[in-house]
């Protein structure tokens, strides 16, 4: 009768022990978030490329392992929605149109915080093609040979790119014989700077802040129909849960606030000298220490210490 009553408390004992380690090893089948890792994504667009690598060496410097990688807007949004990815910091708002509205809506992606309230995004023309009439997307038609019945566009799955494809399809602004071109950033600047170094009739989608606006001689186009929107506005983006798991790195992309010319001084170190996106970060970082300081005001490193004061050892020795 002992040994019966023993072996019901070893047993007893033994369950106990599968419990309480199944619920410390996993949480109740729940992971456990890494608070000193981030995923960052970014677009194949000079701004988008500079701004990320700005994130990513002050974030690095703090001790944060950051994993970043360049992706199209379909992927952003399904990768933060699948909780693949954390953060991104270059959403516009209005041009990225429908599937990012539809993505907030769904809370599929959560916006953290505007940073730029003041920039373009819209058809564009050299200002001798211009001067001769052709100030609005209506003009387009009446001209289509001279431009070849072509329109210049970004990546594959750019929201520029589709709201011409739709332009086209719909035959809005009488353009249903036109064709869009796909490229990169690099090849389509390559491409209005030649047509215009030629002075060629090309359009083209340009965007502010970008060195295109120093380099080129070059005008937006009006948009009567609004196909395009209006008021555009860049900011910050996350997966749904980031900013409740992780407060800590949440501060920092709330906090983080640029204007349009620091944005466009990154754009044109990078972009137009072709300096690495990771040299410009690190100067820019050490020569505008104190804004830097105002985004990490309240956080804390990986190891617990004040983010201003491990920044400013880094960067002031």
């Amino acid at each position: 009768m002992l040994s019966l009553r023993k072996g019901k408390i070893i047993l007893s004992l033994a369950l106990a022990l599968i419990l309480v380690s199944s619920v410390f090893a996993g949480g109740c089948g729940e992971e456990e978030v890494a608070l000193d890792e981030i995923s960052l994504a970014k677009v194949e667009w000079t701004c988008s490329t500079q701004k990320s690598y700005v994130n990513k060496e002050i974030l690095e410097s703090l001790g944060f392992d950051v994993e970043l990688e360049n992706y199209t807007l379909p992927v952003v949004l399904q990768g933060m929605s699948d909780g693949d990815i954390d953060v991104f910091t270059d959403a516009w708002f209005q041009t990225w149109g429908t599937p990012l509205e539809n993505a907030l809506e769904a809370g599929d992606v959560i916006h953290l915080e505007t940073h730029l309230e003041e920039t373009a995004y819209a058809p564009a023309v050299p200002t001798y093609v211009y001067e001769e009439g052709i100030t609005s997307l209506e003009d387009l038609a009446d001209y289509s040979e001279e431009f070849d019945y072509t329109y210049y566009g970004l990546e594959e799955g750019n929201d520029g790119n589709q709201i011409m494809i739709d332009a086209f399809e719909d035959d809005t602004y009488g353009l249903g014989e036109w064709e869009l071109i796909p490229s990169n950033e690099a090849a389509m600047m390559a491409e209005v700077e030649q047509a215009i170094d030629n002075e060629e009739w090309v359009v083209f989608s340009g965007w502010e802040p970008h060195y295109m606006n120093v380099l080129f001689d070059m005008e937006y186009l009006d948009d009567p129909e609004g196909i395009w929107g209006e008021g555009e506005k860049v900011g910050t983006i996350s997966r749904p849960g980031f900013e409740e798991e992780n407060p800590n790195l949440a501060k920092y992309f709330i906090q983080f606030d640029v204007d349009e010319d620091i944005v466009n001084d990154w754009v044109y170190e990078h972009g137009y000298y072709e300096r690495p996106a990771e040299e410009v970060a690190q100067e820019w970082v050490e020569e505008n220490l104190d804004l830097v300081l105002e985004w990490v005001d309240g956080m804390e490193t990986p190891d617990g210490e004040d983010a201003q004061e491990v920044l400013k050892e880094v960067y002031e020795g």
